[in-house]
This record gives C-alpha cells, sequence and structure tokens, in this order.
C-alpha cells in the first residue's frame, strides 16, 4: 500500500519536474511552427496550435505505469548523476522544430556514449564531480532495459497514434515541382519509476520514500522521459507509412528486449547493444525517405479528379466522412478535374445541397452528399493541390 500510494504521489510529483515542463514548452513551439506553416501554404490553419499538447500525455501516463512495474520488478536502477547525463542529452536533442531525435535509441544511447567519453580522472569539482562519476560508472545493463522497454513503447506509440493529425504541406519532387505531402509531429511523455541507490533524496527531502532490498537502499524516483517522433509522408497514405515505421521500431525494440538478456550474464555486452540500437533506428529512419522519396508522388494532380491532401477539423467535409486520399471525380453529377471546376460545379443545379462522388482508398466508388448552408458551399473544408504551369504551385481550400 506504501508503494500504490507513494506511485500516486510520484505522478503528482510530475509536474514539478522541470523537463515537463520544458517538453511542454517544445510541444507549443512546434505546434506555433506548423501552423505558420500551415497558414503560408494553404492561407488556412489546418489545426489548432495545442495540437501537438493533446497527445503530449496520453496515452503515455499509462504506458509509463506498465512499464514502471516491469523495471521495479527486474530491479534496474539509475544514479543521480546518470538521470542527469540523460536530462541534458534530452534537452540537447530537442531541436526547435522537430522531434527528429528523441526516440530513445538516440537519447539513451548518446547518454552512454557521453559517460564512456568521461576521461578516468572525472570532470570538475565537488559536486559535479561526483555526479560527473556517478554517471561514468552507470549501470549500463539497467540501461539496456530500460531503453528496450522504452523502444518497445515507441514502435507502440508510433503505430498506434503516429498517423493522427498529421500536418499537410507542399514539397519540392525530384523534378522540381511543388506537390503535397504530410508531415507527423508527436512528442509523448512516458514517465518511469526507477529506483536510485542509497538515501541521498531522503538526506535532503525527509520525506521521500525509501526501499530496502536485500539490505540495500533504494530511493524511489521518476523521470519523464520523452518520445519523439517525425516523419515526411508524401508517396503513400500517412497511415500506411507511418505504421510501417512504427511496427519496425517496435520489432527494433522486441530485439533489444531478447539481447538484453545477455547483459544479465555479460555486461559488457551492454555498449554493443546500444550501438546496435543507435545503428538501426537510424537505419529505419533513412529507409523510409528513401522508399518515400522513390515512390510515386501520391498527392499531386491527376488527369481525373481532384485528391484531398488535407480536411480541416468540424468542417462540412469532416461531417461528410471524406477521407485524406481520397479522389472526387465529380460534383453534383458533373465531372472535375481542377479546383475551379470543383466550385463551379459546387454551386450548380441546387446550391442548398451537395453531392459528391468519391474514390476511395480502395478503388471503390462512393457517395457523400449533405445540405448546405450559407456561405458552406465555400467552405467545405477540403484541402486540394493544384497546379499551374507559369506560377509557383498553390494549394487550394475546396
Amino acid at each position: 500500500m506504501d508503494l500504490v500510494v507513494e506511485g500516486l504521489r510520484g505522478f503528482g510529483r510530475l509536474f514539478l519536474h522541470p523537463l515537463t515542463y520544458f517538453f511542454i514548452m517544445v510541444a507549443y513551439f512546434v505546434g506555433l511552427a506548423r501552423v505558420k506553416r500551415e497558414r503560408k501554404h494553404f492561407h488556412v490553419r489546418i489545426f489548432d496550435f495545442i495540437l501537438e499538447l493533446k497527445y503530449l500525455f496520453f496515452p503515455g501516463l499509462l504506458i509509463g505505469l506498465v512499464l514502471s512495474v516491469i523495471t521495479l520488478l527486474l530491479g534496474t536502477y539509475l544514479s543521480i548523476g546518470t538521470i542527469v547525463v540523460i536530462g541534458v542529452i534530452t534537452f540537447l536533442l530537442s531541436g526547435p522544430f522537430t522531434f527528429r531525435w528523441l526516440s530513445p535509441a538516440f537519447v539513451l544511447g548518446f547518454a552512454v556514449i557521453a559517460a564512456l567519453l568521461i576521461p578516468e580522472g572525472g570532470l570538475g569539482t565537488g559536486l559535479i564531480a561526483e555526479l560527473v562519476m556517478e554517471a561514468k560508472n552507470m549501470h549500463l545493463p539497467s540501461i539496456v532495459i530500460i531503453l528496450a522497454l522504452l523502444l518497445v513503447a515507441e514502435g507502440f506509440l508510433i503505430w498506434k497514434y503516429g498517423h493522427k493529425g498529421t500536418s499537410p504541406a507542399m514539397v519540392t519532387s525530384k523534378r522540381g515541382q511543388q506537390v503535397g505531402a504530410h508531415f507527423a509531429q508527436k512528442l509523448w511523455v512516458v514517465p518511469l519509476f526507477v529506483l536510485i541507490p542509497g538515501d541521498a533524496i531522503k538526506a535532503v527531502w525527509s520525506w521521500w520514500p525509501v526501499l530496502t532490498v536485500n539490505d540495500t537502499t533504494f530511493s524511489l524516483f521518476l523521470v519523464p522521459f520523452a518520445i519523439g517522433f517525425s516523419q515526411r509522408i508524401k508517396g503513400m497514405l500517412p497511415i500506411h507509412s507511418i505504421s510501417i515505421t512504427g511496427k519496425r521500431v517496435l520489432g527494433l525494440g522486441l530485439f533489444i528486449a531478447l539481447a538484453s538478456v545477455a547483459v544479465f550474464f555479460y555486461p559488457f555486452v551492454s555498449i554493443f547493444i546500444v550501438a546496435i540500437a543507435i545503428f538501426i533506428r537510424e537505419l529505419i529512419t533513412i529507409q523510409q525517405r528513401m522508399t518515400d522519396d522513390n515512390a510515386p508522388v501520391f498527392f499531386s494532380k491527376r488527369d481525373s479528379g481532384l485528391v484531398i491532401l488535407g480536411i480541416i477539423p468540424t468542417s462540412p467535409a469532416e461531417k461528410m466522412a471524406l477521407q485524406v486520399g481520397e479522389v472526387i471525380t465529380k460534383v453534383n453529377g458533373i465531372p472535375v478535374s481542377h479546383v475551379s471546376s470543383f466550385y463551379e460545379a459546387l454551386q450548380a443545379n441546387n446550391r442548398a445541397y451537395c453531392k459528391l462522388e468519391v474514390i476511395d482508398e480502395n478503388g471503390e466508388i462512393r457517395f457523400a452528399q449533405r445540405a448546405l448552408y450559407d456561405n458552406e458551399h465555400h467552405e467545405l473544408g477540403i484541402i486540394f493541390v493544384q497546379h499551374h504551369q507559369k506560377r509557383e504551385s498553390e494549394v487550394e481550400v475546396g
């Protein structure tokens, strides 16, 4: 019962941790940058600036609770110096416009590399020297176990939640043309309870919980780990491309989890496992980019119909259940192939009614229809890509 109570208190203290507010700040500014890009490309905001904040703590808190039980049962522990180094690496990898490097493979992997680069004599004096030496002597098997668990969490989060709220954008193709693409930007906070050897924390805060395991004293500490994800997609639907990435990262996490069994018998292999995790995680990103660059552009002008590049939330288009990647071939029975003809057909015949003939991702024809209210025929909330021969490509909003 004491552990349960302290666990609940620990989650409450999560919002006293400086890294938590740093993650909120980073997600906020990434959201502002995304809104600025959307307005520049489309002259309209697709998602509000708090989109990234909506996913910051969910489902990361629940996943962190499950992983904390596993880490405590396995007896993994981190020193204060190790936690400080992980925090510094996290801060350095948190770029102003992307979550590209906030994978556990890079954060924990670079923390291990930093520890290996610390000279035997240490650095600094006093408290700094003590923390540096603790980082130098970090418990590598515990790092590998936590790395494996967080990689599994990363793969699951990307697979199940990475495709939600992808932001449409304009990019330049290999032929120098402006084509449609989608950007996925996610940051999840996964808080883990870890054991810290000794009772140094209790010496500062007398109320801090202390455990004794096999005559060894440990303090219970909550560390907010950040898992970031960033991916550009232009060669297929975002949900399919991101799902592939998530499953690959999940596979990497399971592989590292199996390999981590070896560290209980041969601790020195921890360094090789961490290096493999860094290499394969980066390889997954490179492979996705190369595959996407070599694939035919999915969001581009077609000879027949208009490809839906984006849907504005709460718009009539969303209420009509239109989906990104679907192709609108007819409006009110009139074939369309340009945004201008879409507008004209939308106002033809009965202006208070809209009937769209749509080809879904399976190549099947379906119809989407609804009554239109004042001004809605100009504001359905559909983002199209419209090309012009003698001027810079534009994006039209239908």
